[in-house]
């Protein structure tokens, strides 16, 4: 995965002609004037009709449905239509503005053509998860980003990817269990094509969270050797200050470090409160 996403990053760079700009506009634009149609339409099922996928349409002559069906819009009414439409905007314009148009423009066409592929297998397909899956790349870019949930609630994008994590888990488990398991790969190609450009940055997290993890670890093992070593070393791990028990003579008590002395004095608790405080 690592070299696929190394081999993206260089054909982008080295074929900026593939770039369509704003893109995402065009998909934005189309979408809505489909729903718009469909809101006044009086023919059983809207004006969408003409335009989703359908294979065996498709190989009857209807050619223009492998491209149409990008502005079939997935929802229900049109204000939550508008929503997401926005939605996708917003995360889209950020994503063009941090790659580049060509970079952003060749990861929103593999998913489109890996929902294509797919749709001639299973004979449907939609741009639904493609389209949701770009909240994964976003939050993958601003993970500590911090957004207002329902326009009241702060909440950090990284969060919110987990509920969109859980909800293409959702999904695909709903599609195996009402039996119909190839629509599953509706949501499992949105999550591979993800993965083909962001692979190589989630195995560096993982890799750099098991560091932190083996770092504190050491850091432990290290601060119990030397405990050991003082121990050998003198006798005793504490001594009190006043009364020079230990911990060794005296294992019944406890032994605290006075933070108001000047230096590192140890007290047992008979004498942690009523000591004098070195200056």
């Amino acid at each position: 995965m690592r070299a696929i996403q190394k081999w993206l990053d260089r054909f982008c760079y080295k074929h900026p002609r593939f770039a369509i700009p704003n893109l995402m506009m065009y998909i934005v634009m189309g979408t809505a004037a489909v729903a718009l149609f469909d809101a006044f339409s009086m023919s059983h099922g809207g004006f969408s009709q003409f335009f989703y996928f359908d294979r065996n349409l498709i190989l009857s002559g209807q050619f223009w449905r492998i491209v149409t069906f990008l502005f079939v819009p997935t929802g229900g009414n049109i204000f939550l239509v508008a929503i997401s439409l926005y939605f996708y905007y917003f995360i889209a314009n950020v994503l063009e503005r941090e790659w580049g148009s060509t970079k952003f423009t060749v990861y929103y066409l593999s998913g489109v053509i890996l929902n294509i592929l797919v749709g001639f297998l299973v004979g449907y397909t939609n741009i639904f998860y493609i389209n949701m899956a770009l909240f994964f790349a976003f939050a993958t870019l601003y993970p500590n980003m911090q957004v207002l949930l329902f326009f009241i609630l702060p909440i950090k994008i990284k969060w919110l990817a987990w509920f969109d994590a859980a909800f293409f888990v959702y999904e695909m488990l709903g599609y195996l269990f009402q039996g119909y398991p190839q629509m599953a790969l509706l949501p499992l190609i949105a999550i591979l094509n993800y993965l083909l450009f962001f692979a190589g940055d989630l195995l560096d997290f993982v890799n750099h969270k098991k560091r932190q993890v083996n770092g504190r670890n050491r850091k432990t093992v290290d601060f119990q050797s030397a405990q050991q070593h003082a121990k050998e070393k003198k006798g005793y791990l504490h001594k009190c200050a006043v009364c020079g028990k230990t911990d060794v003579t005296n294992p019944e008590l406890e032994f605290r470090y006075c933070s108001k002395c000047k230096g590192y004095y140890c007290y047992c608790s008979e004498h942690i409160n009523s000591h004098v405080h070195i200056e």
